[in-house]
């Protein structure tokens, strides 16, 4: 049986913790809209990971500067996909910028668009599909 780790084993440091929200409040907003889904779920992360109002401020006030930070474990990479994955689902629409960002994280850890389009279908309750026909930016 595999073992499995919860992001608060994985994130086990302050720094840790950050980078992840401050990516996961990077695919929130690359719509231009934040949902009532997508709060509710950064609120859900912020709370189980422990963090406080004044350590997330700072991301939401420099929003236009930031850039994904790629954790160097494979582990937390592959957990991180995972939510941030869970994070563009939110709000019932795969929108092309989110989804730009979820490939662009993804190439950057070494997968392929098409394990990210699988982990898509999969978490969006669908069967594994290696052929999906993602949202395009017009």
């Amino acid at each position: 049986m595999p073992e499995t780790h919860s992001l608060e084993d994985v994130l086990n440091t302050p720094q840790k913790k950050l980078a992840f929200f401050q990516n996961l409040v990077l695919v929130a907003a690359a719509d231009g809209q934040l949902s009532t889904e997508e709060g509710d779920f950064l609120l859900q992360i912020g709370n189980k990971l422990g963090l406080k109002p004044e350590e997330v401020m700072p991301i939401a006030d420099n929003l236009g500067v930031l850039s994904f930070i790629v954790p160097a474990e494979g582990l937390q990479r592959t957990l991180e996909l995972q939510t941030l994955v869970q994070m563009m689902l939110q709000d019932g629409q795969l929108d092309a910028r989110e989804y730009g960002l979820c490939q662009e994280y993804a190439m950057r850890i070494g997968y392929s668009k098409s394990i990210l389009d699988d982990m898509v279908s999969q978490l969006a309750g669908g069967e594994p599909n290696p052929y999906p026909n993602p949202p395009t930016v017009s």
